[in-house]
């Protein structure tokens, strides 16, 4: 030990601070590592496949352009047209223009190729072998929502088989009541702000996201429903949280950032999980008890979580799916199905704003089936046009804009050879627009190319059509929001006309993943 200290002489600290400069000094090897000589190989590798693209500069990558042309973009409100690419992802829609539909951008030090091929996108997402992962949301990101989204290998298949019976056909016709209750407070709420003329104009964007809140609160929580409305404020706060700390997420460490933001957000999460914590414990206790579980998807998910214990001779209630991940899986129910719903509903009564002959052929055929009664589950499985034009207006303005994916390992796509460790986008929105897809038409609104179904909407018979992803973890509640939309667009469509206010800007935005109308979405309606 002498000899050791005497070589840092005679001061016991020069040992110390030794250690701590081989500390700092392995760590900013790692920093190296990580920020420059790891993505410099990367684009090495990239390039040598003959893919082009930006170039790696700093440990931004290409954010910086990124919020430039974004908030470019943003600065005007466009045309009324439905070619909304250029504005809602504009460094995407020049970079395919330069580089073309398979190159590659930087996000943070991670290369990103873009995939456009439709063959291509379903080979990844149905990953056949094993060679792509879902990336995992941030630290961040999970206070907002993970659950089944977040999970890979056989947990994820774990909690998949025991969500899904809760979304069968048969399961989604018991929810329809809750459905119809809020539709139908929705309407009687407008019908009471018409004025002398027999009309009134709304925003129609906060309108539908606490139609959605409202379903989804009953349908998800049942008597519990009240509770359900205030854990719904608290995620759409927590969606505005999170969408102010996407420029720092390639950040390391940004999780631990003691900003305002990051405060709050941690603060929301602990909210929702309390309240979620005092409306398990009443319906497991319940459940213990010998009562029937409810109908909503708390219920079914709490039945198919004790049907599986059973079945593996498992008697603890907590070793099937733990509370915390009950918490994480409802937290994903309010945040998938509200979302995705309120903007499908938002865009298609835009839409059919905007094409009045349309909308006067879906309130003919929802009249047909329906006249003035509530819509019911098997009528509205034979809403031909109403379909078609909820499938249209999911190509045209897709819920989620872009998927993603994550190389582990080498791995040979199409003609080219991946290094592992290279992030794969998947632009749906630039999918669903492309004219070599869709026809010379494809930025247009035309429901007759679903007429036949979806396998034949494409020009060549490609399967393009991807708004609720694709493969093994395509989004299991699709039925759910198709059937919530299928209802409120008809009882909309029962009583009221509707056109653009003349305050409304046509101004479509990504906010997280999902296309919101930038200056919300005031539309006229007119009593029948």
């Amino acid at each position: 030990m002498h000899q050791i200290l005497s070589q840092f002489g005679s001061n016991p600290w020069s040992l110390f601070i030794g250690a701590f400069s081989l500390l700092l000094l392995w760590g900013a090897t790692r920093v190296l590592e990580w920020a420059w000589l790891m993505p410099r190989r990367l684009e090495r590798a990239i390039r040598e496949q003959g893919l082009c693209g930006t170039v790696y500069r700093s440990l931004a990558g290409d954010l910086k352009e990124i919020i430039r042309l974004n908030k470019e973009a943003r600065a005007m409100p466009m045309q009324f047209s439905h070619d909304i690419a250029p504005r809602i992802s504009p460094f995407q829609y020049r970079s395919i223009k330069q580089f073309g539909k398979l190159s590659f951008t930087w996000f943070g030090p991670n290369p990103r190729i873009t995939v456009m091929d439709s063959g291509l996108v379903r080979e990844i997402l149905s990953n056949k072998y094993g060679h792509f992962e879902k990336q995992r949301f941030s630290r961040l990101g999970q206070l907002l929502a993970a659950g089944l989204a977040n999970h890979e290998g056989e947990k994820w298949a774990k909690h998949r088989r025991i969500l899904n019976p809760a979304f069968q056909v048969e399961k989604l016709k018991r929810m329809l009541p809750a459905f119809s209750i809020c539709c139908s407070e929705l309407v009687d709420r407008w019908e009471n702000s018409v004025g002398t003329d027999e009309s009134f104009e709304l925003d129609i964007w906060p309108e539908m996201q606490n139609l959605t809140g409202d379903v989804i609160s009953r349908a998800a929580f049942g008597s519990s429903y009240h509770e359900g409305r205030r854990i719904f404020q608290l995620q759409t706060e927590q969606v505005e949280c999170f969408t102010k700390a996407v420029p720092t997420l390639f950040i390391p460490f940004n999780w631990y950032l003691p900003t305002k933001n990051n405060k709050r957000m941690k603060q929301i999460a602990r909210e929702v999980q309390t309240l979620l914590m005092g409306i398990l414990a009443k319906r497991e206790k319940a459940i213990r008890n010998g009562e029937a579980t409810e109908d909503d998807l708390l219920g079914l998910l709490l039945e198919s979580n004790m049907s599986e214990m059973e079945q593996n001779g498992i008697s603890d209630f907590s070793l099937g799916l733990t509370i915390e991940e009950v918490i994480e899986e409802c937290k994903l129910f309010y945040f998938a199905g509200q979302e995705t719903t309120s903007v499908l509903l938002t865009w298609t009564l835009v839409v059919l704003s905007m094409h009045p002959e349309w909308q006067e052929k879906a309130r003919e055929e929802v009249l047909q089936h329906f006249g003035r009664d509530k819509p019911d589950f098997d009528g509205l499985s034979r809403l031909k046009i109403v379909s078609m034009i909820l499938y249209e207006v999911l190509r045209l303005y897709p819920p989620v804009v872009a998927l993603s994916r994550r190389t582990y390992k080498t791995t040979q796509l199409g003609d080219v050879t991946i290094p592992p460790g290279v992030h794969l986008h998947l632009p749906i929105l630039f999918i669903h627009h492309d004219p070599d897809i869709w026809g010379p038409e494809s930025t247009e609104f035309k429901p007759t190319r679903f007429a036949e179904g979806i396998s034949k909407a494409t020009k060549n018979g490609q399967s393009a059509f991807f708004p609720f992803g694709w493969g093994p973890r395509i989004c299991i509640g699709q039925n759910f929001a198709l059937l919530e939309a299928k209802l409120g667009l008809s009882m909309i469509l029962q009583h009221f006309k509707f056109e653009l206010s003349e305050n409304y800007q046509h101004a479509p935005q990504i906010v997280i993943f999902t296309v919101h109308p930038q200056h919300g979405a005031p539309i006229k309606f007119h009593r029948l």
